[in-house]
């Protein structure tokens, strides 16, 4: 009766959720403060997005690394994805190139670790817990 969690696949979702609301949602609500409604531009929101999508990356990345393939480079990508995401908070003068990279990262890494986990052979080390 129950699923399991695809947390990779959670992952990328919440990493292109975050990319629409970083991206079009701007476009297309920028009247929205007319009307005193000022989500968008709220820096609590911001980190809160930011703070919710790097959760479900860890818990899906951490998981992928601990039980399947023993890789860390989709780990390290996706910090280097986080990295962009947080400097494009301070430097608004880039932020469009610094959110399509950081984007891409995290979606790189999401995806790698995806396939490293469908395609790792079994071939356990001692510390692997299943």
């Amino acid at each position: 009766m129950f699923r399991k969690i695809n947390w990779d696949a959670l992952g990328v979702t919440a990493s292109l959720a975050c990319a629409i609301h970083c991206a079009v949602l701007p476009l297309l609500f920028t009247s929205l403060p007319f009307w005193g409604i000022d989500f968008i531009t709220n820096k609590v929101f911001e980190y809160a997005m930011i703070g919710v999508a790097f959760l479900i990356g860890v818990i899906a990345l951490s998981h992928g690394y601990r039980k399947h393939h023993h890789r860390l480079y989709p780990i390290l990508i996706f910090a280097t994805g986080f990295v962009f995401l947080l400097i494009k908070e301070c430097f608004l003068v880039i932020e469009t190139p610094l959110l399509i990279a950081a984007v891409l990262l995290i979606l790189t890494a999401h995806y790698l670790n995806y396939k490293l986990c469908r395609g790792h052979n079994h071939a356990h080390k001692e510390d692997c817990d299943h």
